[in-house]
C-alpha cells in the first residue's frame, strides 16, 4: 500500500485505527497479522486474528519503526499488534525531559 502522512487505515482482524505520522512508499503495514486498509475503505472481508500478534494496540500510542522509516499514531485500539509484515512495530519511546535543576 502507497503510504503518506495523515492517511488513515484500519485492521480488518480488529477494531485497531491509526494514522500514518511518518513514512511513504509501498509499506506493508499490518495489524493482527492482516493487512491493514485505508479507514474509507467499503466492502472489506474480515479476517482473523493471528495469535501470534495479539498483544494489543493503545490509544494514543505511537508505534514506529525506523527501518521501514514510519510512524503511526493509535487513534483506536484493538486486540491486534501492529507489524510491518512480520515484523513486529514497538511503541515508541518518548522523549526525556531536560532536568530543572
Amino acid at each position: 500500500m502507497q503510504l503518506k502522512p495523515g492517511l488513515r487505515l484500519q485492521s480488518v482482524a480488529d477494531e485497531t485505527q491509526v494514522i500514518i505520522v511518518r513514512g511513504s512508499g509501498e509499506v506493508d503495514v499490518r495489524c493482527g497479522g492482516a493487512p491493514m486498509v485505508p479507514a474509507d475503505a467499503t466492502d472489506v472481508e474480515r479476517q482473523p486474528l493471528d495469535p501470534d500478534f495479539a498483544t494489543g494496540t493503545l490509544m494514543g500510542k505511537r508505534y514506529a519503526d525506523a527501518d521501514a522509516g514510519i510512524e503511526l499514531l493509535c487513534t483506536k485500539p484493538g486486540e491486534g499488534s501492529l507489524s510491518v509484515g512480520d515484523v513486529p512495530v514497538p511503541t515508541k519511546d518518548a522523549k526525556p525531559l531536560p532536568s530543572s535543576d
